[in-house]
């Protein structure tokens, strides 16, 4: 095969040459290896390359699939292909800055359990990829790396805070990649990237065994160019480990996500849910991000689905209960005094915040999380006479130019305005329930502009069935960025 060819195959194609012989997990680690060297620093895509490790991963991923062949039998749904990790996530051996001038140089011993599962799962690790400080802001713009750039105009934003991460794929520097989200983070580059994204249900994939949230808001999750690559680099993520607070409903034995995500599988008829107007008071949708929505509804209705139009009450009580959670996680990251100065403006701003919520009322903002949870499962998405999955905008805008979220002078108002961008997302980190991102929808200038899907805690698996109902309906694969 053409060496030139290997980024044009999607991830579960790589893994099939590879368990087939035609492709090499060495030859696919250089080929991407050679592309992050040529194109990454442009694109802000990765924090730090880690070549040499990334090869020898694949040379022994190479001796794995040649026995494997040899012995006639299987391997691990992505073995030999390369999936970055977001610089959130630990790997050991490997420099962790969490996006932070303030833990340049923290170079942790043990894998956290995503990055055991990937090491497992015979996937090369060619880096980790760029994020803002502590995942906190929805753009990717720190002092550690170049801002992370949408490969399709780059003047804009990649989005955050799994920026590098979806530069990455959209440009064809890694085939599929690790992503996380507490507010969106999966989903909001996604569609500025042009990718699908899903923040999986909370408890599917284990946050631990030393980065776990206590609130339930955040997740990891997968990015990728088609819904099957996702699915299967998420067959690879999920599972319950030792230790984790929530567990998700597994599937059924010899069931997959990627088997979820075949066309052929068809959901059956759904009733859909479709919202267009953003939960919160001050944020206005652009009609571009409307006509995606609108759009995607007249494909699901084709798809013979019961597509409702429905409004829910502006509510701001989620978003003051949002921000208390938000700023009291950002008030437990463990920044040593002397080291607090080269923290962001934002950051410093919300750490303030967090220390001055009493405990009270951040049991009362979780309470609120609760709350809401068991009404949408009660009401909206009700197993009886309730709606199947919800459609939204994933965002209120297009991608945004670089800069165009941040104001350092004024971090407050940086806080605003990046909720006003991601008036839909938050909803389901709030109750655990999965959510994904579709690049259905284009710009008349050719910019990305995705969908979001809510479905019920613990369907991701119909979640998946339907996104790549859509895909096959409106297929998205073939755009590419001139980049690419």
């Amino acid at each position: 095969m053409a060496d030139s060819a290997l980024h044009d195959l999607t991830a579960t194609e790589q893994a099939a040459a590879i368990r087939a012989g035609t492709v090499s997990p060495v030859e696919l680690t250089r080929h991407y290896l050679e592309r992050v060297d040529r194109l990454g620093a442009d694109l802000g895509a990765f924090v730090t390359v880690t070549g040499e490790l990334a090869l020898d991963q694949a040379a022994a991923a190479e001796k794995e699939a040649l026995a494997a062949r040899r012995e006639g039998r299987g391997l691990p749904p992505l073995h030999g292909v390369p999936v970055p990790v977001k610089d959130l996530n630990n790997v050991a051996g490997v420099p962790t800055s969490l996006g932070s001038a303030a833990f340049e140089g923290l170079v942790p011993e043990v894998d956290d359990h995503v990055a055991a599962r990937l090491r497992a799962g015979g996937s090369p690790m060619p880096g980790k990829t760029n994020t803002p400080e502590f995942g906190l802001p929805s753009h990717t713009e720190n002092r550690i790396a170049p801002p992370a750039r949408c490969p399709w105009d780059t003047t804009r934003s990649a989005g955050g805070s799994s920026g590098g991460a979806a530069a990455a794929v959209a440009a064809g520097l890694a085939p599929v990649a690790h992503a996380s989200d507490g507010g969106g983070s999966t989903r909001i580059p996604a569609s500025v990237c042009g990718l699908f994204g899903i923040k999986p249900s909370r408890g599917l994939v284990s946050s631990g065994p030393t980065l776990h949230d206590v609130t339930g808001l955040a997740t990891s999750g997968a990015l990728g160019r088609t819904v099957r690559d996702a699915a299967t680099l998420l067959d690879v993520l999920a599972g319950p480990m030792p230790g984790d607070p929530y567990a998700a409903p597994a599937l059924p034995p010899g069931d997959t996500y990627a088997a979820c995500a075949h066309p052929g599988r068809a959901p059956g008829r759904l009733r859909i849910a479709t919202l267009t107007d953003p939960p919160l008071p001050d944020a206005e949708l652009h009609p571009e991000c409307l006509a995606a929505t609108r759009g995607a509804a007249e494909v699901l209705r084709e798809l013979g689905h019961e597509v409702d139009e429905v409004a829910l009450p502006s509510d701001g009580s989620i978003a003051v209960a949002f921000t208390k959670v938000w700023a009291v996680l950002a008030a437990l990251r463990p920044v040593p005094e002397e080291r607090e100065e080269l923290l962001m403006p934002l950051t410093r701003h919300m750490r303030e915040r967090g220390r001055r919520i009493p405990a009270p009322e951040f049991a009362a903002a979780l309470s609120t999380f609760r709350s809401l949870g068991q009404a949408v499962a009660d009401t909206l998405l009700a197993a009886e006479g309730g709606y199947d999955m919800v459609l939204s905008p994933t965002l209120s805008r297009p991608p945004l130019p670089v800069g165009a979220l941040r104001c350092d002078a004024d971090p407050a108002e940086e806080f605003r305005r990046i909720g006003a961008f991601t008036p839909f997302t938050p909803l389901y980190n709030a109750t655990g329930q999965p959510a994904v991102s579709l690049p259905l929808h284009r710009t008349p200038e050719g910019l990305p502009v995705g969908v979001m899907l809510g479905g019920r805690y613990g369907e991701d698996a119909a979640l998946l069935s339907v996104s790549a109902q859509l895909e096959a309906a409106r297929p998205w694969h073939g755009h590419r960025p001139a980049m690419w």
